[in-house]
C-alpha cells in the first residue's frame, strides 16, 4: 500500500514537467518539418530554453524535466545501440581511442595546474578535472567520496561544469563548421571529446546532423568507460593507501548502466538478433525520446546561473574550456 502510494506521488511529480517536454518536442518537430535545415531536435533545445527561463521556470516542472533529461535520454542511448553495428563503433579505431585518452590526460593535467595557479584547493581542482575530462556531474559525484570533497565544492563544481558545457554545446558545432567543414568524423570527435555530459553531446551533435550525433555519442561513451580509472587515480593522488575507506569507495565505482545497455544492444544487432524492421522501431522510439530529452535539457538551462558565477571560478572554467577545445582541434588534425 505504501509502495503504491509512493509510486503514485512520484508519477504525479514527474507528470507536469514531462508533459511540458512532450509538448515542446511535438511543437519542435512540427516546426522542424518546415525548417529541415534546423530540425526538430535543435528547435527542442531552443524552445525548451525559452520556456524554462520564462513561464516554465516553476518548481512543478522540475521533476519531469529532470526525468526527461536523464531517464529518457538514457533509454534513448540504449535503443540507439540496437541500431548500430560493431563496425560503426570500430570506425573510431586506434587513433580515435588514442585521441580520447590524450584529450582526457591534457584536460585533467591542465585543470589541476590552472586551478593551482588560481589558488583553488586540491579537492576542487580534482572535481573540476574529472568533471570536465569524463562525464560532468556523474564523474564529480563518483570522485567526491573518494577524495573526501565537501558538498560545497561538489555543488560549485557541478554547477560551473554544467554551465560551461551548455555554452560549449552551442559553440562547438559552429567551431566545427569553420575548422572541419562539419566533417562527420572530426566534428563528432570534437563534440564527443570535449563536452561534459551525454545530454550535451546529443544536443550539440543534433545541431549538426544525425550522423554526427550518433558518432559523437560513441566518442563520449568511450570516455565514460575510463571513469573507474580516473576515480582510482584520484584516490591514489589523495594518498588513499593510508585511508582504507578510499579504496573501498573507489572499488564501488561502476560504469553507468546505459553504457552497458548500449553495448549489449549493439552486440545483439551486430549478430543479427534484431531484424532491420525491429532496428527501425528502436530508431523511431529512440529519436522521439531524444527530442523530448532535449526539450528537458533546454528547460533546465538557467540563464541566471550563467550570469551569477563568480569571476574567479568562471575564469577557471573558461581557461579549462579553451585548453580542451584547442587541444582537441590539434589532436584531431594530427590523429584523425
Amino acid at each position: 500500500m505504501f509502495n503504491n502510494l509512493h509510486k503514485t506521488n512520484k508519477i504525479t511529480k514527474i507528470l507536469p514537467g514531462l508533459v511540458m517536454c512532450i509538448l515542446i518536442a511535438y511543437i519542435a518537430k512540427f516546426i522542424g518539418n518546415y525548417i529541415p535545415s534546423i530540425g526538430g531536435a535543435s528547435l527542442a533545445i531552443f524552445i525548451g530554453m525559452a520556456v524554462g527561463n520564462t513561464f516554465g521556470n516553476k518548481e512543478i516542472y522540475n521533476h519531469g524535466s529532470k526525468f526527461a533529461e536523464s531517464n529518457l535520454l538514457s533509454y534513448s542511448i540504449v535503443l540507439l545501440g540496437g541500431t548500430l553495428s560493431a563496425q560503426t563503433i570500430l570506425k573510431l579505431g586506434a587513433s580515435g581511442v588514442g585521441f580520447i585518452i590524450l584529450q582526457m590526460i591534457i584536460t585533467i593535467t591542465s585543470a589541476i595546474l590552472i586551478g593551482k595557479k588560481l589558488g583553488f584547493a586540491e579537492n576542487f581542482r580534482l572535481l573540476m578535472a574529472g568533471g570536465n575530462a569524463v562525464c560532468g556531474s556523474s564523474a564529480i559525484a563518483s570522485i567526491a567520496p573518494v577524495i573526501d570533497a565537501d558538498d560545497n565544492d561538489k555543488g560549485i563544481a557541478i554547477t560551473i561544469v554544467n554551465v560551461m558545457g551548455t555554452v560549449l554545446m552551442l559553440l562547438l558545432p559552429l567551431i566545427a563548421s569553420l575548422i572541419f567543414s562539419s566533417g562527420t568524423l572530426k566534428t563528432s570527435a570534437l563534440i564527443g571529446g570535449v563536452l561534459q555530459s551525454v545530454g550535451q553531446v546529443v544536443a550539440s551533435g543534433s545541431l549538426v546532423n544525425e550522423q554526427v550525433k550518433n558518432l559523437a555519442t560513441i566518442f563520449k561513451i568511450v570516455r565514460i568507460i575510463f571513469l573507474v580509472l580516473v576515480v582510482l587515480t584520484f584516490g591514489t593522488m589523495k594518498n588513499k593507501s593510508s585511508q582504507p575507506k578510499h579504496t573501498q569507495a573507489a572499488s564501488k565505482v561502476k560504469i553507468p548502466w546505459y553504457v552497458m545497455g548500449f553495448f549489449i544492444m549493439c552486440s545483439l544487432f551486430t549478430v543479427g538478433i534484431f531484424s532491420p524492421q525491429v532496428a527501425n522501431t528502436f530508431k523511431l522510439i529512440s529519436n522521439n525520446f531524444e527530442v523530448i530529452a532535449l526539450a528537458g535539457i533546454g528547460m533546465r538551462v538557467n540563464f541566471r546561473h550563467l550570469i551569477n558565477q563568480g569571476v574567479k571560478v568562471s575564469l577557471y572554467a573558461l581557461c579549462i574550456a579553451l585548453v580542451q577545445v584547442l587541444s582537441a582541434i590539434t589532436l584531431i588534425t594530427v590523429l584523425l
